[in-house]
C-alpha cells in the first residue's frame, strides 16, 4: 500500500543553495514584516483588534485585486484598499461595538469584490492564488523597497508614538483625562495597522495574514506580561515564523503561508504549554 503523502513532493532540498540567494529579496521582505508586524501585534492584542486586522486585510485584498484586473501595481493597490478600511473603522468604530459591526460588513464587502475583480481577470491563475495564499517569487527589488518603505513608516510611527499609544491601549479612560488626544492616537495606529496589513497581504496573502499580527504577540503574552519582554517576545516569534515559512518553503511545492501559519501556531503553542506548566508549578509549590 503506497503512503497517502510523499513527503519527496513537500519537501525537495536539490539546489536549495541556488534557490535561497536567488529569493533573498523574500527572505528581507519577510524578515522585516516579522518584526515589525510582532511589535504592532502587541497594541493589536491589547486593543482588541485582531478582528479588525482580518477585515482590513479583506479590502487589501478587494485593492490589490483591482490592481492586477487593471495592470496597476499590486502593492499600491492593497495599500490602498488597506488604508481606505483602516480610515473606515478608526473613524465610525471608536467603540468596540460599533467597530466589531463596522468589521463585519467590511469583510463580506472587501472578499466578495476581490472574487469579482479576479474573475474578470484573464492572466495567471498563480497571481489570483497567490493575493489570498501569498508567494515568495513576486518580491522584485521595487516590490521589496515599497515592502521595506512602509515597513519602516510603521516602525516608526510606533517609536514616536509608543508611550501615549501604550497608555491608550490598556487604560483609555485615564488616558484621555491626562489630555492625551485619544481619537488621533486610534486614527494614527490604525492608519499604521493599515500600512502593515497591506504589506503582509503581499507576503503571505489575505486570508492568513494574522498569523503575523496576532499570533505571534498573542504568543509572548502567554510568557510574560512585561512592557518590554512582550514586544520583544513578540518581534522574536513574527521573525522566525515569517523567516522560517519562507525558508521551508523554497524547499516545499506548497504555498508559504502553511509553513509561515504552522511554525506561528506551534510557537503559540509551545508558549501555551509552558504557561500552563508554571501555573501548575506554581500550584504545587504553593499547596
Amino acid at each position: 500500500m503506497s503512503p497517502l503523502i510523499d513527503w519527496g513532493d513537500v519537501f525537495s532540498f536539490q539546489d536549495y543553495g541556488e534557490l535561497l540567494a536567488l529569493l533573498s529579496n523574500s527572505l528581507i521582505a519577510g524578515a522585516v514584516l516579522g518584526i515589525v508586524g510582532g511589535l504592532i501585534g502587541v497594541f493589536v492584542m491589547q486593543r482588541d483588534l485582531a478582528f479588525a486586522v482580518h477585515g482590513i486585510s479583506e479590502l487589501s485584498f478587494a485593492g490589490a485585486a483591482a490592481a492586477l484586473l487593471f495592470g496597476g501595481s499590486v502593492v499600491a493597490g492593497s495599500i490602498g484598499g488597506a488604508l481606505a478600511a483602516a480610515i473606515l473603522i478608526g473613524i465610525l468604530g471608536s467603540r468596540a461595538r460599533d467597530r466589531n459591526s463596522i468589521v463585519g460588513v467590511l469583510m463580506p464587502f472587501g472578499l466578495g469584490l476581490g472574487i469579482l475583480f479576479l474573475s474578470l481577470y484573464d492572466g495567471r491563475s498563480a497571481n489570483r492564488f497567490g493575493l489570498l495564499t501569498g508567494q515568495i517569487v513576486s518580491v522584485s527589488n521595487p516590490d521589496l523597497g515599497w515592502l521595506i518603505g512602509m515597513s519602516m513608516i510603521v516602525l516608526a510611527g510606533l517609536l514616536l508614538m509608543w508611550n501615549p499609544l501604550s497608555f491608550d491601549s490598556l487604560d483609555p479612560e485615564s488616558a484621555a483625562a491626562r489630555g492625551v488626544p485619544v481619537r488621533a492616537v486610534n486614527l494614527v495606529f490604525m492608519l499604521l495597522l493599515g500600512l502593515i496589513v497591506a504589506v503582509s497581504v503581499h507576503i503571505i496573502g489575505a486570508l492568513l495574514v494574522m498569523a503575523l499580527l496576532v499570533t505571534p504577540a498573542a504568543a509572548a503574552m502567554r510568557l510574560s506580561a512585561g512592557p518590554v519582554a512582550v514586544p520583544l517576545l513578540s518581534a522574536l516569534f513574527g521573525f522566525v515564523s515569517a523567516v522560517g515559512g519562507i525558508m521551508l518553503a523554497l524547499a516545499g511545492t506548497l504555498p508559504v503561508s502553511p509553513y509561515i501559519t504552522t511554525i506561528s501556531f506551534l510557537i503559540y503553542a509551545g508558549c501555551w504549554l509552558a504557561q500552563h506548566l508554571r501555573r501548575r508549578t506554581r500550584r504545587i509549590a504553593n499547596g
